[in-house]
């Protein structure tokens, strides 16, 4: 068999001479231009020092944003979002709230019960404020906002979710900060942008759902389109402004310098209708309301089994004929009707027409049992109870509980950050903190601990 030859590797000084970076000065950081180190343009980023991928201390096992510090501007749920991971991640966070406290805090029933039996904190501010630190400050009296411009010019991170415009006659827009802490990566959460058209309005998750196009895609046909049962548009929101702060970071591992990161919860939303908006564009297609249904591939729905509902998701046409199989109906899979994936789709209602019979006899778990066993993609249609109880959840560590003082109860639980590592530790240890837990220590920043040498 004849191979393709590689082409010789490069070494680092023909690359060099040729202009181009190598890999290992990039690991060193050297600047191709001034072919200087890098050291004196990080010194305000040392977690993220590129020097440390060279020295790999294997015993570690820190948080990866352990030392990072991050300034937390920002309420209800996008950017307290990305507050909560990075808090995860071993970030230290601080969160400036007004007097009267983020609004969350009284977004119930349910509540939190103090020792003394009083209500507490609503459940939902714990959803999305775990492991930071509050801090109450008006920015209003100069004192006070001159508080926030000081743990600005030692933060790495910066989050917000003003309106736009809304933080410069107090001196605390990306401009303003900047000058005085140029590495500084300051991210904007808006409705509709720093720019464009609809940049003036006030935006909700539930308005950019519906703007976005998800509302009209979501629901069943013929019924009122229907808005995501959890505020998806602010959820994702926060994940594209958490992936913008971290490329913005590693950037600034080369540059030294920070930038302004702008997300919106139109954008965002808009952003993942993926293959719906790839329909529309190159198909020329208007997506419609399909309920549990797939535009682009079948069988991928609910099905009635004889005490209650399954999905079934098939993804190509090995697995349909495994779920043939199955159920029993080996022929289904040879008819030129369903037999490929595009002629599924073109005869959706015959085939759904033709599978029900066999899964209606079936109960829910013997159903499950003989799709699980013939590798078909298939569950429950769980409640969100039976989800958080499921013996998988519990061991992926999912729920998880935060010890915590002068509440009813000695912890508070939560669900965990979905990310593991195979060698840092995350720290989700402390809940969602007291309205100004920070106020007795002024708001300093800890020390950072040390880099290795």
């Amino acid at each position: 068999m004849n191979q393709r030859r590689r082409p010789p590797a490069k070494s680092d000084e023909a690359r060099a001479g040729r202009g181009e970076a190598s890999p290992g000065n990039c690991l060193r950081g050297i600047d191709e231009a001034s072919r200087e180190p890098r050291a004196e343009k990080v010194a305000l980023a040392q977690w993220h020092n590129p020097r440390e991928v060279i020295r790999v201390h294997s015993e570690r096992t820190d948080p990866p944003y352990a030392g990072l510090r991050v300034l937390e501007l920002a309420r209800v749920l996008a950017g307290p979002w990305i507050g909560q991971i990075l808090a995860d991640l071993g970030a230290e966070v601080i969160k400036v709230e007004s007097p009267e406290g983020d609004e969350t805090r009284r977004w119930g029933p349910p509540f939190l019960t103090n020792a003394d039996g009083s209500a507490a904190d609503a459940a939902y501010f714990h959803a999305c404020n775990r492991g930071k630190e509050s801090l109450v400050l008006d920015f209003r009296a100069a004192q006070e906002r001159e508080r926030v411009v000081e743990l600005a010019r030692e933060a790495d991170v910066l989050i917000e979710n003003f309106k736009v415009g809304g933080l410069e006659r107090f001196g605390l827009d990306y401009t303003s900060l900047a000058r005085i802490n140029p590495a500084l990566v300051y991210c904007s959460i808006s409705g509709f942008g720093q720019d464009g058209r609809y940049a003036d309005r006030p935006g909700y998750d539930f308005v950019a759902q519906a703007m976005s196009g998800l509302m009209d895609i979501t629901g069943e046909p013929g019924r009122p389109p229907q808005k995501v049962g959890i505020a998806v548009a602010d959820i994702v929101t926060g994940l594209y402004g958490l992936i913008g702060i971290q490329a913005a970071l590693a950037e600034r591992a080369r540059s030294g310098r920070g930038q302004h990161v702008d997300v919106a919860l139109l954008d965002s939303t808009i952003g993942i209708l993926a293959n719906q908006a790839m329909n529309s564009l190159i198909g020329n297609l208007t997506p419609t309301r399909m309920g549990n249904a797939h535009p682009n591939i079948t069988p991928y729905q609910e099905f009635r089994a004889a005490d209650g509902f399954i999905v079934i998701a098939v993804g190509n046409d090995a697995q349909f004929r495994c779920l043939c199989e199955a159920l029993g109906c080996a022929a289904l899979a040879n008819d030129p009707r369903f037999a490929a994936n595009d002629a599924r789709v073109r005869n959706r209602s015959a085939l759904e027409q033709a599978l029900a019979p066999h899964l209606a006899v079936l109960t829910r778990a013997q159903a499950l049992a003989r799709l699980q066993a013939a590798r078909v993609p298939s569950g429950p249609i769980n409640t969100v109870a039976d989800a958080l109880s499921d013996p998988n959840t519990r061991a992926r560590g999912m729920v998880i509980a935060c010890a915590a003082e002068g509440y009813h109860g000695a912890s508070i639980p939560g669900l965990a950050t979905p990310i593991r590592f195979s060698r840092s530790r995350t720290s989700p240890s402390r809940p969602a903190p007291r309205l100004d837990s920070a106020g007795d220590r002024r708001g300093a920043w800890r020390p950072r601990p040390p880099v290795d040498q």
